[in-house]
């Protein structure tokens, strides 16, 4: 009988007398349980010196880089593969996808799917499996379809990877099809699959297929799990199904907060307060404790009987008024605070503070932006410009990003409103992400003239960023040197950002090397700074980042994998 496997740093103490198939064995066990990048290299560099360096052994070594996290070592060795193994592209793969990292549609992958295109490598499973995972996980559809009809052999999650990625990327049609198409394949399906095709039956209100499903789940050794049954409740629920939704709840043995909440919350969708207070009540006798969406589920029944109350009391007073609007807001109910606001006015109700820090945003949502600026400039003109202030200005963004910032702010400025702090960040920030960089620097630059008193290290990040956006890189740090005060980190960050999507090392480096003084424990920067060199085919200063992390005891966040398929 076999002992135990000695501990790796043992067994390399021989590795320098050791034959080939030692050599392999030493190597695969790097690819798959070590991560031990000194040992690693010293491998590699063996199999180098020693002329015994094949594909096999390059394709292992992938594996082993990949596993320590280095990334742009393992993809190196890839691209100089003469063939790709299905070892190598399940290392390349599980790597991109542990660390979430963008690159993940790097050409390394693409490369190994070239191969699969043209026949040169077979999918197998496990790598057939792994590639829907990463395209679906990417929001590429189409490269998973192809892929997935690609592959000569299929499991049940092949079939739940396509699935459940459908309907996470905003197609529950193709969702639901893929699923018919297992059905009639005669696959057999299991609970994850349930646990994708009901939400998307619901999602469509499809409730001819979410019936079906019920009806074929019920054969199954499954059907009573607490997870599938309630998503055949939430199902139910969203197809307007309250009657049926009842039936599964009053047949199931195990409920949890969930199972509750989900059918209380359908009854205030359909406006049964009765039922879903009865539901509230029974569930208190069950002493299941509420969570925090059971209790939004009763703050909705409170607004519900509120607007009964309302409806009984005198319609001359302010308060029930604002009150009502006020609910209307905080329940996504827009429209009706603004049908609720024009008949206050046709009861001649008296309007205050309070009303019209309700009104603002309900017009926002709504969109009718031109009358929340009207309202805007009449609170200034009437010296009510501190119900402005004091409301929640998120609206006010809204408003720049769907009317441009430009024709907006000339609005304000000819109507009488004197733009604050607030009102400048707010119009700074939606130019940025619009876009808009002639229109950021004129009123950056406005700023500067008229109102340099309201400039804060804010409104300087919003035109780092506008103008690194713009590949303007050389224009914000001349921006930055020419601050009043400190730059912050935020003002660094935003242009050491702009450095690694433009891939420029140089003011990068002056980026971070202020970053590492103002934030020294945050990985992020350093991080940035390491793709940057990636970037560019710096490997080495990039691996010297990654030492200074080592060095001060950074560790980087890992990412977590949505899908597991036989530990990828």
């Amino acid at each position: 009988m076999n002992g135990p496997c000695p501990p790796l740093s043992h067994t390399l103490k021989h590795f320098f007398s050791a034959t080939a198939p030692q050599c392999e064995s030493l190597l695969y066990r790097c690819a798959t349980t070590a991560k031990s990048l000194a040992t690693t290299k010293k491998l590699h560099a063996y199999t180098i010196t020693s002329g015994i360096l094949s594909n096999h052994f390059l394709s292992l070594l992938t594996s082993a880089y990949g596993l320590c996290g280095q990334m742009e070592y393992a993809c190196r060795l890839f691209d100089e593969l003469p063939k790709r193994t299905p070892v190598a592209c399940k290392a390349i793969i599980r790597m991109y996808t542990e660390n979430g990292y963008p690159e993940v549609r790097s050409s390394c992958l693409w490369k190994c799917m070239g191969r699969v295109a043209t026949g040169r490598m077979t999918i197998r499973i496990f790598v057939g499996n792994s590639l829907l995972a990463m395209y679906m996980t990417c929001g590429d559809r189409d490269g998973a379809r192809r892929v997935f009809d690609a592959m000569k052999d299929k499991t049940v999650v092949s079939w739940n990877t396509m699935i459940s990625g459908y309907f996470r990327n905003g197609s529950a049609k193709e969702a639901l099809m893929v699923f018919r198409r297992m059905v009639n394949s005669e696959m057999e399906f299991d609970s994850a699959t349930v646990l994708s095709v009901l939400p998307a039956c619901g999602y469509l209100k499809d409730l001819e297929v979410g019936r079906e499903v019920h009806l074929l789940i019920k054969a199954k050794s499954f059907w009573k799990r607490l997870a599938v049954q309630n998503a055949l409740l939430d199902m139910y629920v969203k197809c307007g199904r309250m009657d049926e939704a009842r039936g599964v709840f009053d047949g199931m043995v195990e409920k949890d907060v969930v199972t509750w909440t989900t059918v209380i919350h359908g009854y205030i969708l359909n406006a049964d307060v009765k039922g879903a207070l009865e539901l509230c009540r029974l569930m208190q006798f069950e002493g299941v404790r509420p969570n925090e969406v059971t209790l939004a589920s009763l703050l909705a029944i409170s607004f519900r009987l509120s607007l009964k109350v309302f409806s009984r009391t005198s319609k001359k007073r302010t308060v029930p008024w604002n009150a009502i609007l006020s609910g209307c807001i905080h329940n996504n109910l827009a429209r009706e605070a603004i049908e609720l606001f024009k008949q206050m006015l046709l009861e001649a109700v008296k309007l205050n503070d309070a009303t019209w820090k309700s009104l603002l945003p309900a017009y926002a949502i709504e969109a009718d932006l031109h009358q929340a600026m009207n309202i805007h400039s009449y609170l200034i003109r009437s010296e009510q410009g501190h119900c402005f202030m004091e409301c929640d200005n998120s609206w006010l963004w809204e408003a720049w990003t769907r009317q441009g910032c430009s024709s907006l702010f000339n609005q304000m400025v000819q109507s009488g409103v004197k733009p604050n702090e607030v009102t400048f960040t707010s119009a700074l920030h939606a130019c940025g992400h619009a876009g808009l960089v002639d229109d950021g620097l004129n009123l950056f630059n406005f700023m500067q003239k008229n109102h340099p008193e309201n400039l804060r290290t804010d409104h300087y990040t919003c035109i780092v960023d506008l103008l690194g956006r713009a590949d303007r890189l050389e224009e914000a740090y001349h921006l930055i040197n020419t601050m009043p005060f400190e730059p912050s980190h935020a003002v660094w960050g935003a242009l050491l950002g702009a450095c690694a999507i433009h891939e420029n090392v140089e003011l990068g480096e002056v980026a971070a090397k202020w970053l590492f003084k103002l934030e020294p424990e945050n990985t992020g920067n350093y991080i940035l700074l390491g793709n940057i060199y990636s970037a560019v085919g710096r490997f080495d200063d990039a691996e010297k980042v990654r030492q200074m992390m080592d060095d001060i005891g950074l560790v980087k966040a890992p990412a977590n994998s949505v899908i597991e398929v036989r530990n990828l």
